[in-house]
């Protein structure tokens, strides 16, 4: 976990600038291009794991520190807990800056992060005025862009200037969709990703993407699952190569890194009817057990074989008992 300082990537000119992203890939770039400012990871991966509406910051860091330690293998539990409670106490350094810029670009990881953000500033109205939003899905002459850290410095540099001044809608959105997003039922989450949302032009796009993580209704599979598997079909020889796959052609907007993935490779692999061959290992030879071929052709269910144990935002899909899925063909959310 990062300390969750704000460090400065470049000599300080003109108004105190901070920039808050979340991970450290824009660090050294951030320095190369000579973009001044202080720089701030706040990088809690909301996208996964438990974000229950009924608890507070406190327990939310408890509960954020033993996922990621158990799933990730990051630590233990309580080393993680405190990475995440010092990103949080460090967001109080805004207030020492003339200009805030969030870099958050369109997938699901950062999406996710930036309502949570954006929702705790709206409670800061000192702050309103001094924050920017930077955020797109393209950048010229990059071909597939996912992220801003694919970028040289000369390209990150081309982006200052289109950072634009959040403002009140922004924040509304924001707190809305955050709600929505910890709720223990996904119909509201559903309806606002269902919506034009230009205040926030890349969130229901990435609501629906994390919407689409829930059990499928033909065949149990989650999207990155079902994705893998198809990676794994269409000539993927190792988990590697399917990583690769999903962030080169299958993956729309993609948002998982790879220890993050690692975790679906696992689940595919270890299940008591696995879907996957046994592997240890990135390199490792993969193949789809039979198990897995039924699951493509949507003649098996993952969840009525493997059952369920796991959290989507503020939804935790557990049997016995009906769960929350994704219904392909209407672009909704059934439980069943």
């Amino acid at each position: 976990m990062t300390s969750g300082r704000a460090t400065d990537p470049a000599p300080a000119a003109g108004p105190r600038q901070l920039h808050i992203r979340c991970g450290s890939d824009i660090r050294s770039t951030l320095a190369a291009a000579g973009i001044p400012g202080a720089f701030l990871e706040f990088a809690d991966p909301v996208c996964r794991g438990p974000v229950p509406a009924d608890v507070g910051v406190d327990e939310l860091h408890r509960l954020r520190g033993r996922f990621i330690a158990e799933a990730w293998r990051q630590g233990a539990p309580a080393e993680c807990q405190a990475g995440l409670e010092r990103q949080w106490t460090a967001l109080a350094d805004a207030a020492n800056h003339d200009r805030v810029i969030l870099w958050f670009e369109h997938d699901l990881y950062d999406q996710a992060i930036l309502i949570r953000l954006l929702d705790h500033f709206r409670d800061l109205p000192d702050l309103h005025g001094r924050l920017y939003l930077l955020s797109t899905d393209h950048v010229a002459g990059v071909d597939r862009f996912v992220g801003f850290g694919q970028l040289d410095p000369a390209r990150l540099a081309g982006l200052i200037g289109q950072e634009r001044p959040v403002t009140a809608a922004m924040f509304d959105l924001a707190a809305r969709a955050w709600r929505a997003f910890r709720a223990p039922d996904p119909t509201a989450l559903a309806a606002l990703a269902a919506e034009d949302l230009p205040a926030l032009p890349y969130l229901a796009a990435a609501m629906r993407r994390h919407l689409q993580e829930l059990p499928w209704t033909r065949s149990g599979l989650s999207l990155t699952q079902r994705l893998t598997l198809r990676a794994v079909a269409d000539g993927a020889g190792t988990p590697g190569q399917a990583f690769r796959a999903l962030h080169t052609r299958l993956e729309d907007r993609p948002f998982l890194g790879d220890l993050m993935y690692w975790s679906d490779i696992e689940s595919l692999a270890r299940a008591p009817r696995p879907a996957l061959t046994p592997v240890a290992d990135w390199r490792d030879p993969v193949a789809l057990t039979e198990f897995g071929q039924a699951l493509l052709a949507g003649r098996a269910d993952w969840v009525a074989e493997n059952g369920i144990d796991r959290w989507c935002g503020g939804m935790h899909l557990r049997r016995p008992g009906p769960v929350w899925r994704w219904d392909a063909a209407t672009g909704g959310v059934v439980r069943g």
